[in-house]
């Protein structure tokens, strides 16, 4: 008798963070390509054809709100002003157990669908290994995807500890994997972060 399919790769955004550095704005909201980055990244996310689900702290329902009509699934993480660990276990819970999971922050506004299915295609000719993107250098980045045989581990962070220690304990089952540019590391944190950032593109 024939083996099931495997569950197909699931999308986790993660986008319960506080913003703290952005003194008093949502790097999340900011605009990129003309709408809320969230909305952006999650228009790119369900691009790649996976399923997407978002983790939220009710405490940002301008988030919510910047999701509005997109087929995501939305969880909400009401402690997760605990950490990053209580976003990141409050989406895998509502995930299919045997799922590979494709684990993205949400303030990461070069990351395309190409990027993503560049990823998807990484995970199925290697289904057992953590996959890391790096930029185009090889420095390590997101988005990082997380076979089925890693979930225990992820489910058992704690706190504001994100999941870099279950990278650091594998590193004979890691693979890296190039995005053009810096679309893995760029990350903005500050306003003066994003306004290098646009006039660099301008």
């Amino acid at each position: 008798m024939p083996s099931p399919p495997p569950e197909p790769l699931h999308i986790l955004i993660l986008a319960a963070g506080g913003s703290t550095r952005m003194r008093g704005a949502d790097k999340l909201t900011e605009p990129v390509a003309g709408q809320p980055l969230l909305r952006h990244l999650a228009g790119q996310a369900l691009a790649s054809g996976l399923p997407v689900t978002v983790a939220l702290s009710p405490a940002h329902p301008r988030r919510i709100a910047a999701l509005h009509g997109l087929p995501v699934t939305l969880r909400q993480v009401p402690d997760a002003a605990k950490g990053m660990a209580h976003s990141l276990r409050a989406g895998l819970a509502h995930l299919p157990p045997e799922a590979a999971v494709l684990l993205l922050l949400a303030d990461l506004p070069e990351i395309t669908a190409q990027d993503l299915t560049l990823m998807a295609e990484a995970h199925r000719a290697a289904p057992g290994l953590i996959l890391r993107a790096t930029s185009q250098t090889g420095t390590p980045g997101h988005p990082v995807i997380f076979p089925a045989w890693v979930r225990p581990e992820l489910m058992a962070l704690s706190g504001d500890e994100g999941a870099r220690a279950v990278l650091d304990r594998h590193p004979a089952r890691l693979g890296l994997i190039a995005l053009p540019d810096q679309h893995a590391t760029t990350d903005l944190d500050t306003p003066e972060a994003w306004d290098a950032w646009r006039s660099g593109r301008e």
